[in-house]
C-alpha cells in the first residue's frame, strides 16, 4: 500500500458509493423497526441507526479473504460486507431461507461465503474468537486480517483485556474496531469506566491505537487505511476507537429513559449521512438527483427483501435438531487385536503419547494452555514437548481461560486442530461463556455453516487435598449442554486413544482426566491407537447387579465388584466413557441382564449425571428393574481440604459395596 493509497480518493464514484452504503443501511434499519412493530421481526432488535459511517468506512477496505466478527448490532456490518439483503431479512423473520436458516435471528447473522463469522450476542464474546481467527491465519501463513467490531460496553469485560493481551503478545493480524456510542445499554460510559479514552486502554497493551470521529465516514476510512497498512506490513494488531452515537434505543424494548430528546437531536444534527451528504452537495460532488436515485434503489431492494422473507418457508419442526452436531462424522476407528507385547506406562504418559502421536500425524494439531510449554503443564503431561515441537505448537498462554479457550475455538474455525488445556475443571468456569455460548452453539446458530473442531482437556476430581476450588467433578454439568461431546477416559487405552479420535471429530470435544489417575501405572499394548468415543464398555461381566460409572470412579467400582464377588454377587461394571452423547443402550442392555443398577459418580447427587441415568432407566427399562436404582455420589458439600473429610466426601469402595448389597437384598 503506497502513501497515496492511505488517502481516500474522493472522486464522484467513490463518494456516491460511500453515501449509498450508509443510506442503504439506514433505510434497511428503518424498515426493520417498522416490521418489528408489526411483529414480523421478534426477539431483541438492536438497530445501527447513526453508526453507519463506521461500517461503511471500514468494511469495504477488507479483502474477500479477510474475516469479520460482529456484535448483536450487526445488520449494517453484514450489509456492507455483501451478505445479500434478502437472506438477512429472511433471517430476521426466522425463515428457513435466511442467511442462518432462521436459527440465529437478528443477533446472529452468518455467511461463510463472505467470511462473516457472525454477530455475537454476548458483550465482548466475539473478541477471543477474533483473536483465534488471527492466530489460525498466522499459523497457517495466510495473509488475512480479522476485523472485530464491538461496543464500548465490551471494554469492561475481562474478555476484552484477555483478547488484547493475546493479540499483542502473539503479534496477531486483528483490527479491533470499537464502536463507542457512549452507552453500554443504558449506562453512560462515564459511569462505568475510570478511563473513558478507550484507545488508551489498547495502548497499554502495546497495540497501536487511535481515536477517530465515527460520524465522519472519510475520517473512518482514512484511519482504516492506516490500520490495514500497519497490520499487513507488521502482522501486529491495530485498534480503532470510533466515537459514534446510536440515534435509536439500545433495543426496541428500550424506553430510553437514561438520555434526553435534546441530546439525541443534537447528535442527529451531526449524523453521518446528513453530514456527508451536506458536505458533498456544498462542494458540488453530487447532485440532488443522485440522492433520489440512491433512495429509490435502496427502497426497491428492501421491498424485494421483504417479499423474499414473506414468501420464505418456515423450517420444518422435524428438522429442529439438525446442525446441533455434524451430520457427517468419521467412521469409528477400526480397533486391532491388542498386541501381546505391552509396555508399562502411566496414565499421564498415555495422554502424552496421544498428544505426540496426533502432532506427528497432523501438522494442524497444536497444544495451548497455562504452563503447557516451559513448565510441562500442571500435571506434567506435556513436559518435554516444547523442545520437541517448538513454541508455535506447544503454546504457553497467560492465565486467561476465557481468552485462550476462545482463541482455540477461533483457530479451529480456520482449519487447525487445537488442543486447549485448562488446568482444572474449576477454572473452566472462567471459560464457560466461550465453551457454551460459542463452541457449543456455533454450528446450530449458523445453520451448519461453521463447525468448531476443538478439543478441550482438563483435570477433574478430588483426592489430592486441593480443597474446594481445585477439586470438583463438574463434567456432568457439561454433559447437559447440546453441541458438545464429553469424554471421561479412565483406562490407559482410552487416555491415549480418545484424544486421537476426538481430534478427528468435527465438533467440540471436552476431555475430563481425573487427577487421581495420572500416576496410575499399567501395561499398554504397543499397538494401542485411536478408540471409539461413542460407546460405553462393559469392563467386567456379571449377572446380579450393574455398577455403572465413569472416569476416576472406575477402578474403585471394579474393586467393589471384586469384593462383591467374594460374597457370591456377580457385579457387572459398565464404564460410560462418554457422558454426552450417552450410550444408554449399553446401560439398558446390562440392566436388562442383571435387573439391578447402582450408579457411582464423583459429582453431587442433585441434578447430576446419575439422576439422568436413573431417569433414562425409568423411561427405557422400568420393568427390567427388580429393585430401586441406587446412587453413590459425592456428599453435597464443597470438597474439603482435610484428608479424612475429603475421602468421606467422595465415593469409596465400601459405599459402593453397601449400595450393591442393598440392591441385591444382601445388606
Amino acid at each position: 500500500m503506497t502513501t497515496d493509497d492511505l488517502r481516500p480518493h474522493l472522486n464522484r464514484e467513490h463518494v456516491l458509493d460511500l453515501l449509498a452504503r450508509m443510506i442503504r443501511v439506514r433505510r434497511f434499519e428503518d424498515k426493520c423497526a417498522e416490521l418489528y412493530t408489526q411483529q414480523k421481526i421478534r426477539g431483541f432488535l438492536h438497530l445501527y441507526d447513526g453508526e453507519e459511517a463506521v461500517a461503511a468506512g471500514v468494511i469495504p477496505l477488507l479483502g474477500a479473504d479477510d474475516r469479520l466478527v460482529a456484535t448483536y448490532r450487526e445488520h449494517g456490518h453484514a450489509l456492507v460486507r455483501g451478505v445479500p439483503m434478502d437472506g438477512i431479512m429472511a433471517e430476521m423473520f426466522g425463515k428457513a431461507n435466511g442467511c442462518a436458516g432462521g436459527r440465529g435471528g437478528s443477533m446472529h447473522l452468518f455467511s461463510k461465503d463472505h467470511n462473516f463469522h457472525g454477530g455475537n450476542a454476548i458483550v465482548g464474546g466475539g473478541l477471543p474468537l477474533a483473536v483465534g481467527l488471527g492466530l489460525g491465519d498466522k499459523m497457517n501463513r495466510e495473509n488475512r486480517v480479522t476485523a472485530c467490531f464491538f461496543g464500548d460496553g465490551a471494554v469492561a469485560e475481562g474478555e476484552f483485556h484477555e483478547s488484547l493481551n493475546l493479540a499483542a503478545l502473539w503479534d496477531l493480524p486483528v483490527l479491533f474496531v470499537c464502536e463507542n456510542n457512549g452507552y453500554a445499554m443504558g449506562t453512560a460510559l462515564k459511569y462505568t469506566e475510570a478511563e473513558t479514552d478507550i484507545h488508551a486502554k489498547a495502548q497499554t497493551y502495546n497495540i497501536q491505537a487511535e481515536m477517530v470521529d465515527g460520524m465522519d465516514v472519510i475520517a473512518v476510512e482514512a484511519a482504516t487505511r492506516r490500520a490495514l497498512k500497519s497490520i499487513r506490513e507488521t502482522g501486529k494488531p491495530y485498534f480503532l476507537e470510533c466515537r459514534t452515537y446510536r440515534f435509536r434505543a439500545h433495543s426496541m424494548f428500550d424506553a430510553q429513559l437514561y438520555r434526553t430528546k435534546e441530546e439525541i437531536a443534537a447528535w442527529r444534527d451531526k449524523g453521518p449521512i446528513l453530514r456527508f451528504q451536506g458536505w458533498l452537495e456544498s462542494n458540488g460532488l453530487i447532485e440532488h438527483g443522485d440522492v433520489e436515485r440512491i433512495l429509490a434503489d435502496a427502497d426497491a431492494e428492501i421491498a424485494d427483501a421483504v417479499a423474499f422473507a414473506e414468501a420464505g418457508e418456515w423450517e420444518p419442526v422435524e428438522e429442529l435438531t439438525r446442525h446441533v452436531m455434524a451430520e457427517e462424522r468419521p467412521a469409528p476407528p477400526t480397533l486391532p487385536e491388542p498386541s501381546a507385547e505391552t509396555e508399562e506406562i502411566t496414565y499421564r504418559e498415555a495422554v502424552k503419547r496421544g498428544i505426540v502421536d496426533a502432532m506427528e500425524k497432523d501438522e494442524r494439531v497444536f497444544l495451548m494452555g497455562e504452563d503447557v510449554g516451559h513448565y510441562g503443564g500442571c500435571y506434567a503431561v506435556s513436559k518435554g514437548l516444547l523442545d520437541q515441537f517448538g513454541p508455535d505448537r506447544i503454546r504457553d498462554t497467560p492465565l486467561s481461560e476465557s481468552g485462550f479457550t476462545g482463541a482455540g475455538i477461533g483457530a479451529a474455525l480456520t482449519g487447525l486442530r487445537p488442543i486447549v488445556e485448562v488446568m482444572t475443571v474449576n477454572f473452566s468456569l472462567l471459560a464457560l461463556d466461550q465453551i457454551m455460548n460459542t463452541a457449543a452453539t456455533f454450528r446450530h446458530m449458523s445453520n451448519g455453516q461453521f463447525g468448531v473442531p476443538v478439543v478441550i482437556r482438563m483435570a477433574t476430581g478430588a483426592g489430592k487435598q486441593l480443597a474446594a476450588q481445585h477439586s470438583h467433578s463438574l463434567e456432568g454439568w457439561y454433559g447437559h449442554i447440546p453441541g458438545l461431546r464429553v469424554l471421561t477416559p479412565a483406562t490407559l487405552e482410552d487416555a491415549r486413544g480418545m484424544l486421537q479420535t476426538a481430534l478427528d471429530d468435527p465438533d467440540p470435544v471436552l476431555i475430563f482426566e481425573n487427577v487421581m489417575l495420572y500416576n496410575m501405572t499399567g501395561n499398554l499394548p504397543v499397538n494401542a491407537g485411536p478408540v471409539d468415543i461413542d460407546k460405553a464398555v462393559v469392563r467386567r461381566e456379571g449377572s446380579d447387579v450393574s455398577l455403572i460409572t465413569y472416569g476416576g470412579s472406575l477402578f474403585k467400582t471394579l474393586e467393589a465388584a471384586e469384593e462383591l464377588g467374594k460374597d457370591g454377587i456377580g457385579a457387572e461394571v459398565v464404564d460410560l466413557r462418554t457422558l454426552r452423547p450417552l450410550d444408554i443402550e449399553t446401560v439398558v442392555a446390562s440392566v436388562s441382564k442383571t435387573h439391578r443398577a447402582v450408579f457411582v459418580d464423583e459429582g453431587w447427587k442433585t441434578g447430576s449425571i446419575s439422576a439422568e441415568i436413573g431417569m433414562q432407566l425409568a423411561e427405557n427399562a422400568f420393568f427390567e428393574l427388580d429393585a430401586p436404582f441406587e446412587r453413590i455420589c459425592s456428599v453435597e458439600v464443597p470438597i474439603p481440604y482435610a484428608a479424612h473429610l475429603e475421602q468421606a466426601a467422595i465415593p469409596q469402595v465400601s459405599r459402593i459395596v453397601a449400595a450393591a448389597r442393598k440392591a441385591c437384598n444382601r445388606s
